[in-house]
């Protein structure tokens, strides 16, 4: 238990000592660890509940602090698990509902927009009913390791526990742009894009369907690498059929990780975000971005509860944390960006990934664009005013990775970090502030999220 939090905070594993309080419970269920914090596993003392909605047994009183340990009343790698890899959603599955899936994929090539958007409004009727994930962002995960950060604090009797921060110099969330290229339309409207985007300053990935859809010539590709954008492989047909059967996914998978290897692609992304996050372990890429944050309003429902990358095996997991164009304005019927800008909201008080889908294919129309073109300039704001950091997946990628690699060392001159790329990273100080987790970044830009201090010599808290 104690990796998982090392793992998330990169802080030395001297300052998290966890223990588990037995014997757990005989099946999975939800219970709160803290308000509104919805776990997902077994829990100690209690049975929890089979369904997530209705009043919730908190099993925060239940821990116990004794010479410097936390002791946790449940597996804190089991419930965080259960919550990224979405095993509560698997557990409640409906196979009604992945028949009828999988008969709407049959017949959706020959369906117009206008006869699908209403048919997926019939099927995603009851979404706000449900209680889990929690809609517009789930942070769950994050919440789960800041509730041990603050009971380890009081176990260790310190004021402050060092960390690496999240992204590099200092920045306080992350953004990246992604547009799945679906037909040819997508691929004739892709280079508007650009455009667009290079007038922020602003570069993406663009998710290429290797085969059926259209044909992928090494001209586009090379006209999309060239600008400093990214290629990445987009299922492999797109038929909505990747996960359906275990023996003809590993078959795919193999194609898929050839035409990997001719688009110099490492990053995947499944159609319509399918997905079964155990067998990642087929794909030779580097990371994936095919789990949805909250998914209430995707044909495959569940969501990671983190807006956090995180690793699936081999592969790093960069989740979708925002809603897709496509339902913003064929389901909601919503032209504006103000759910996309709370969503953003909620994404940087966690100091966490944003991540945006946009389709070439959809944005052909003033009215998308227009809206995306405000998206646009609602990040670089964003960047220019509170130090977000906006860059490709690959390279967010290749930073994770080089952060997880990284330690907090302490000499006679006091902390540091080592490891490499450390020369970017920024020192981190979690404290605890009016009973809620409080982030000190030792860094030299001038960050302003509404719980990062900046500037080691006075902590001055900057709101």
């Amino acid at each position: 238990m104690n990796d998982s939090v090392s793992q998330y905070y990169r802080c030395p594993e001297s300052h998290v000592r966890l223990s588990l309080r037995e014997p757990l419970s005989e099946s999975n269920g939800y219970f709160n660890f803290g308000t509104g914090t919805t776990c997902y596993g077994r829990c100690a003392g209690h049975s929890p509940s089979k369904c997530p909605e209705g009043p919730l047994y908190d099993v925060m009183a239940d821990a116990k602090l004794d010479g410097g340990t936390v002791g946790l009343p449940f597996d804190l790698k089991q419930v965080v698990d259960n919550l990224r890899y979405e095993l509560y959603s698997q557990e409640a599955s409906s196979q009604a509902e992945t028949t009828m899936a999988r008969a709407y994929y049959l017949i959706r090539p020959l369906l117009s927009v206008s006869v699908r958007k209403h048919i997926q409004r019939w099927h995603f009727r009851d979404w706000e009913r449900l209680a889990f994930p929690h809609w517009p962002v789930d942070t769950t995960v994050d919440q789960i390791f800041e509730q041990t950060m603050l009971l380890s604090l009081k176990a260790q009797s310190v004021s402050e526990i060092p960390f690496v921060w999240f992204w590099p110099e200092g920045a306080t969330s992350c953004a990246i742009m992604t547009h799945d290229v679906e037909t040819e339309k997508g691929v004739r409207s892709s280079p508007y894009l650009m455009d667009m985007e290079d007038a922020f300053d602003i570069k993406a990935s663009f998710q290429i369907v290797p085969e059926q859809r259209y044909e992928v010539t090494d001209d586009f590709l090379n006209s999309v690498r060239d600008r400093g954008f990214e290629v990445v492989v987009h299922d492999l047909n797109h038929d909505g059929h990747l996960f359906r059967e275990k023996a003809e996914f590993l078959r795919r998978a193999k194609a898929i990780n050839s035409y990997g290897r001719r688009f110099g692609a490492s990053g995947f992304r499944a159609a319509v975000l399918y997905r079964k996050q155990e067998w990642f372990d087929a794909l030779d890429f580097s990371y994936d971005m095919s789990v949805p944050n909250v998914a209430h309003l995707d044909p495959q429902r569940g969501g990671c509860c983190t807006v956090m990358p995180y690793f699936v095996g081999k592969i790093l997991e960069l989740p979708v944390t925002t809603t897709q164009d496509y339902t913003l304005f064929n389901i909601f019927n919503d032209y504006s960006i103000d759910l996309w800008k709370k969503q953003i909201e909620l994404i940087m008080e966690k100091h966490g990934l944003i991540s945006v889908i946009v389709h070439p294919d959809y944005v052909g129309d003033s009215r998308e664009r227009a809206a995306y073109e405000a998206l646009l300039a609602h990040l670089a704001d964003l960047r220019k005013q509170e130090g977000i950091w906006i860059m490709t997946p690959g390279e967010i990628d290749r930073w994770w990775r080089q952060r997880a690699e990284m330690k907090v060392v302490k000499d006679e001159v006091g902390w540091h970090i080592e490891g490499a790329g450390s020369e970017r990273a920024c020192l981190a100080f979690a404290s605890e502030k009016d009973g809620r987790i409080c982030y000190t970044c030792d860094s030299t830009p001038d960050l302003h999220p509404t719980n990062v201090r900046t500037g080691r010599e006075d902590r001055a808290e900057r709101i």
